[in-house]
């Protein structure tokens, strides 16, 4: 099976071991996004509804880079610190998908990289 690493400028650099996006067998697996200015590779500034629209920024590059949209997401899994934002997050996310929103999960972690209160990831079906 065919597989093959996405990258782009358009979202912040990986920090470790690992592609932006890896599309293979139809799909696009994007890594998590952080609110991370790509940039810059600065935290942005503001509290959940910035970081949140940053991070669905950043994943819409990914996925543009991988040949896919916000449209062709099947599952989005959205991490945040403290599940009190998830009103506020749930409202920008909302944004970005409109209609036929994808599958999600969302879960409380301890802790994020670079002090942000949300990472969101997704699946997107390709061609």
């Amino acid at each position: 099976m065919k597989r093959e690493a996405v990258k782009t400028a358009g979202a912040p650099a990986a920090i470790g071991p690992y592609s932006q996006g890896v599309r293979t067998g139809g799909f696009l697996f994007c890594s998590g996004q952080l609110p991370l200015d790509p940039s810059t590779g600065m935290l942005v500034n503001g509290g959940i509804e910035a970081q949140t629209e940053r991070v669905l920024s950043n994943l819409q590059a990914v996925l543009t880079a991988g040949g896919a949209t916000l449209r062709s997401v099947v599952k989005t899994t959205v991490y945040l610190v403290d599940l009190v934002d998830f009103p506020a997050m749930n409202a920008v996310y909302g944004k970005f998908f409109p209609e036929d929103p994808p599958a999600r999960a969302t879960v409380q972690i301890v802790k994020l990289a670079a002090g942000a209160c949300v990472e969101i990831d997704a699946i997107a079906a390709v061609e």
